[in-house]
């Protein structure tokens, strides 16, 4: 999370997502494969301290979930690091891209701001690629989001008006696990909101409201301006605000239950994602 330099910090929270009053998912069947938390658990608790050992975990986590050939490096400009792209090949080339920023700042470990985040790209895969899928999923885990979303910027600023108006959803993964699942619902596109809402509530998972713009910003704004549906997915609270940047952002703060309920809710909406999303008309 790019933390706000304001003293005045406080976040905007508007109770639980009432995803009861949401209409119902229709009857779509969604496959997706479940890891065992054990599982989920070591990706996360296995930390790198350095960023450049960072990226090149991630790049081992995502070959060893099976994306192997297919992970690449994207170059970023006023940075030392890369991108890394993990693609999914679906039946279409409608993109449905998830985040997350695997860069820390000096103080504290990063587990949760935002190795959390990062290690989870690919178990998302991994449940993902059990079948073939309509939609091109790219897994990206952005570097220097903490410099000032450096390498998310760069890869929305080299996008074709084509690329992005392929790309239906971007969906953004940042400081998971310190409670149960957030959203960040003022900056997010209405619809994936509802379809989270919606698909929590028919997997019996905690959803709550949790606005973040006076903490500061995350990769998912990087797009605002290609006019992509986009959603961050945190677990922020005015009390667990005290641990970003500071020397308490350790696994120590990790919530195991509350971070292996993320996991489960993001593979069912991914998959949900996948079934109903359709093409969308920008008029860009």
């Amino acid at each position: 999370m790019r933390k706000s330099r304001s003293r005045l910090i406080r976040l905007a929270a508007t109770g639980v997502l009432l995803a009861a009053s949401l209409p119902a998912p229709p009857q779509t069947k969604i496959n997706f494969s479940q890891l065992a938390k054990d599982v989920v658990l070591a990706r996360v608790e296995d930390v790198p301290r350095k960023n450049m050992e960072r990226q090149r975990k991630v790049e081992d986590l995502f070959a060893k979930a099976g994306c192997g050939d297919l992970v690449s490096e994207q170059k970023v400009s006023r940075s030392d690091y890369s991108n890394v792209i993990c693609r999914l090949p679906g039946e279409t080339e409608e993109v449905i891209m998830v985040g997350a920023h695997f860069d820390k700042v000096e103080r504290g470990t990063g587990a949760i701001d935002n190795w959390s985040g990062a290690s989870l790209l690919s178990s998302l895969y991994e449940s993902l690629a059990v079948k073939k899928r309509r939609h091109t999923f790219l897994f990206i885990s952005f570097c220097d989001e903490e410099l000032g979303l450096v390498g998310s910027d760069f890869y929305a600023s080299h996008m074709s008006k084509e690329d992005a108006g392929r790309t239906e959803a971007m969906i953004n993964l940042d400081t998971l696990g310190l409670s149960p699942t957030k959203v960040w619902v003022h900056r997010a596109d209405k619809n994936l909101v509802a379809a989270l809402a919606s698909v929590a509530h028919s997997f019996k998972l905690p959803l709550g409201e949790v606005d973040v713009e006076r903490v500061g910003s995350t990769d998912s704004e990087s797009f605002a301006g290609k006019h992509i549906p986009r959603i961050t997915i945190h677990s922020l609270t005015q009390e667990t605000l005290r641990i970003l940047h500071s020397d308490a952002d350790t696994l120590k703060q990790l919530h195991s239950d509350d971070y292996y309920d993320t996991y489960r809710l993001l593979s069912g909406y991914l998959a949900y994602l996948d079934e109903t999303l359709e093409p969308r008309t920008t008029g860009k």
